[in-house]
C-alpha cells in the first residue's frame, strides 16, 4: 500500500490515492492501525481520494479510531494539496465531501483555502455564558475562558476538559468537538485555540472545523473577518459574511497545507 502524510498546521493525515477504488471502507482496524503512532504511521485521521462524477474528487475521510467521521477542515485542505501534488488539480479545485461540494484554491506561496459550508447562527450551549455551539460541518462546543478560572489557556487541561464535555450527555449519541478560548486584549490580534477532538480522544495541534467555529462564535466578541487564530500547531485564518438571520455564508478556511513524506506499508 501506497501512502502520503501530511499535515495542516500540525493536524496530521494519511492520505490515499484510492481512485480505483480498492481500500475496504469497512475495515476499521486496519485504519485504526494505520493512524497509530506506534504501531503505524501515526496520523489524526486517515483520508481516501476518490473519483466522483461531476467534481475534481471526493474527499472520504476516517478519525483515526477507524470510525467515518464528519467534515475535517485541515483533511480538506491537505487533501486539495494532495490533488495538486497528483496533477489531478492546478489552482483550483471543486469537490464532494460528506457535508456537502467544497470550493478551494491553492495560492502560489502554498496557502490552501477552502470554501466551507453555510453556517447557521451560533447558540448557546449547555452551560454557561461562556459557552456556545456551532456546527461548521463537524459539531463544535465552544468554550471562552474566563478570567476568574484563574488559569491561562497553555495551562488549562485541554483534555479533561474537553473529554468531560464531548461525552455530556447533552451531546449524546454522537459527542461533540471542543474548544477553549482565550479572548485577545485586542480582537484583531491572533485568537488562541486548543481543540479536543472525538473520534481521536484527545488534544490535537489544530482542527479547521473548530478554529472556523471560533472565529464564527468569536464575531460576536468584537472579531471582525478575517479572524486569525493561533493553534498549538500554527496560525490559521478564517473569513465570512454575516447573514441578516445571524447565520454565515462566504466562510473561508485559509493555512498551510504540507506535505511531510510518502511510503509503503
Amino acid at each position: 500500500m501506497t501512502f502520503h502524510k501530511y499535515q495542516g498546521t500540525g493536524n496530521d493525515f494519511v492520505i490515499l490515492d484510492d481512485r480505483a477504488a480498492q481500500f475496504d471502507l469497512t475495515n476499521q482496524p486496519l485504519i485504526a492501525r494505520l493512524c497509530h503512532r506506534r504501531f503505524g504511521i501515526g496520523a489524526d485521521g486517515l483520508m481516501l481520494l476518490r473519483n466522483t462524477e461531476g467534481y475534481d474528487f471526493e474527499m472520504v475521510y476516517f478519525n483515526a479510531d477507524g470510525n467515518p467521521s464528519s467534515m475535517c477542515g485541515n483533511g480538506g485542505r491537505c487533501l486539495v494539496a494532495f490533488a495538486k501534488h497528483l496533477g489531478i488539480i492546478d489552482k483550483e479545485a471543486n469537490f464532494l465531501a460528506v457535508d456537502g461540494p467544497h470550493q478551494a484554491r491553492v495560492e502560489a506561496d502554498g496557502t490552501v483555502r477552502l470554501k466551507m459550508i453555510d453556517v447557521a447562527p451560533v447558540q448557546e450551549a449547555w452551560v454557561g455564558e461562556e459557552d456556545v455551539f456551532v456546527h461548521t460541518g463537524s459539531p463544535h462546543h465552544v468554550h471562552f475562558l474566563d478570567a476568574s478560572e484563574g488559569h491561562t489557556l497553555a495551562e488549562f487541561d485541554v483534555y479533561g476538559a474537553g473529554h468531560d464535555i464531548r461525552y455530556d450527555q447533552a451531546y449524546d449519541p454522537a459527542g461533540t468537538n471542543v474548544n477553549f478560548v482565550e479572548t485577545p486584549a485586542d480582537p484583531a490580534h491572533p485568537w488562541p485555540v486548543r481543540t479536543y477532538e472525538r473520534g481521536v480522544e484527545d488534544e490535537t495541534l489544530s482542527c479547521g472545523t473548530g478554529v472556523t467555529a471560533v472565529a464564527l462564535a468569536a464575531s460576536q466578541r468584537g472579531a471582525t473577518s478575517p479572524v486569525r487564530l493561533q493553534t498549538p500547531g500554527g496560525l490559521l485564518e478564517v473569513s465570512f459574511d454575516v447573514r441578516a438571520d445571524g447565520g454565515f455564508e462566504n466562510v473561508w478556511l485559509s493555512g498551510p497545507a504540507v506535505r511531510v513524506f510518502g511510503g509503503e506499508l
